[in-house]
């Protein structure tokens, strides 16, 4: 099912979320496992950089301003190209 909040594409699942804190744009590849899951995170106001994760609560691995930049890495933990990987219309302006 795909709708503005979640987008799958490639084995790929993209969710993105609100807490009362952040937007996340968290990736599961099929199959889960080690090495299946990888998370953006942003400020719920959209203006801060953007923290990549290998979950959504997980600790962060590195800060990014652009969003392609974040994509890049997230791609790198889920062993895909960036491009694979889907965005959900709700997430299109992470990182702007």
């Amino acid at each position: 099912m795909t709708d503005e909040r979640t987008a799958e594409a490639n084995g790929i699942t993209a969710t993105y979320t609100e807490t009362e804190t952040e937007r996340i744009l968290a990736f599961e590849r099929d199959g889960g496992g080690e090495g299946g899951t990888a998370a953006i995170a942003q400020n719920l106001e959209g203006y801060a950089m953007l923290k990549v994760r290998r979950t959504r609560a997980g600790d962060e691995l590195e800060r990014y301003y652009g969003f392609d930049m974040a994509l890049d890495h997230a791609g790198e933990l889920l062993g895909v190209s960036p491009h694979e990987l889907p965005v959900p219309d709700a997430a299109d302006d992470m990182g702007m």
